[in-house]
Parts: structure tokens; sequence; C-alpha cells
């Protein structure tokens, strides 16, 4: 097998990837939630896995750090990707996209009104793109902790992020009021990496969907 390299993110999307991995004959020796190694060594000798931030997983496939990359489609939307062969939706680390406010802020009549709406978020590209196409004028003010603080303490009126169950939402009073996008990770691949390991990459790509499609 060609020397191939993974770039995974910790947490949900390395736990949701695990069992893809071994579809593929591919199984870490190592714990990335344990283990401070930054690249992972594999059962296969020339297979590594290097451990990124989930934001920088598209940073290190297209510039060929990696080879081969998971990340969701909020990462991949902000990044570009256009450098980047995205061949399979893994349907792994599902989520949605969503616009949330106080429980006492009335959405619905400020968008009608055309008020000018503060919106904290980390996905501007996203934000950006979704109001405009609502027509609605907004000030983006970009985070990268827990948004739900935001419009507690006044920084903004709204906020656009990822919800899984709504759980933290709740425990702030907050409430969703808009789904932008459903969230799913991808399997990205370097474009130069896909002709010149195209035998090894295709196997992997082949494991992947025969084990999504069981």
């Amino acid at each position: 097998m060609t020397d191939i390299t993974i770039a995974l993110s910790k947490g949900r999307i390395f736990d949701d990837t695990a069992p893809l991995l071994k579809a593929a004959g591919i199984t870490a020796l190592d714990d990335p939630e344990t283990s401070r190694k930054l690249i992972l060594d594999t059962n296969h000798a020339n297979v590594k896995l290097v451990i990124v931030r989930a934001s920088d997983v598209p940073t290190y496939v297209q510039y060929g750090a990696a080879d081969i990359g998971i990340a969701g489609k909020d990462v991949l939307l902000e990044h570009g990707g256009a450098e980047l062969y995205q061949p399979l939706d893994l349907k792994i680390a599902r989520c949605k996209m969503m616009v949330a406010v106080p429980n006492d802020f009335d959405y619905e009549s400020a968008v009608f009104q055309g008020a000018r709406l503060r919106v904290a978020t980390k996905y501007l590209k996203t934000a950006r793109a979704h109001f405009a196409g609502k027509g609605v004028h907004v000030d983006l003010i970009k985070l990268y902790g827990s948004m739900e603080l935001a419009p507690l303490v006044g920084l903004s009126d709204v906020i656009v992020d990822l919800v899984s169950t709504g759980s933290t939402l709740k425990a702030n009073h907050l409430k969703p009021v808009e789904e932008i996008m459903q969230i799913s990770s991808r399997l990205i691949i370097n474009q130069a990496a896909l002709k010149l390991k195209r035998k090894t990459i295709q196997r992997i790509l082949d494991a992947f969907s025969e084990a999504i499609e069981k």
C-alpha cells in the first residue's frame, strides 16, 4: 500500500470515522483523546492519521500535508474547498446549521420590519449568504467560543451555529428559529494525491462507500 496520510479532528468526527476506517482495514494504535501524539500510527506502517483542528483539515489536504481528510460541510463552506475533491458524503456527525435567538426575541417581526441584526457566528460566509438571500441587513461578529453567550450579554441579537440536540440552546434560554442547512461530514481528497495514489485512495473510498450503504 502506498503511503497515505489522513487528516482528522478529535471528538465526534474521529469517533464516527473509526468504523469507516475499520471497514477499510485501518485501525489507529492510539486514542487521540488520551494520547499527546499529533500523528497517530495505525495497523499499517504506511498509513498515518494526523490530528488537527476541524477548521484546519481542508487546509492540510489542499496543500498536500494530508492526502485524505474528513471535514464537516460547515467547515468546507467556510474554507471554500475549490481545490479539494469531495467524492463522498459520509453521513456522519450530522447536525443542522441554525439561526437561534433569545426566547423573548421576536425574530419574525425584526426581519419583517427590516431591522439590522447583529449576528454572532464563526460561520461568516454561510451567515452572510443566508441573510443576503433574505434581504436582511446584518452586522457579523466573528466568535470562536460558545455562541450562546453572545445574545445573553447583549453582544448580538441572534447567533448562527450548529445545533445537534438543542439542549445547549435550551439551557441558555435560546431557541432555534430558522434552519439554514443540514450538515454532515465529507471525505475530501488532495487533487495531486488522487492522481499519484489513485489505487490506494480508491480502495479506501470504495470501503467507505460500502460501509455507508450497509
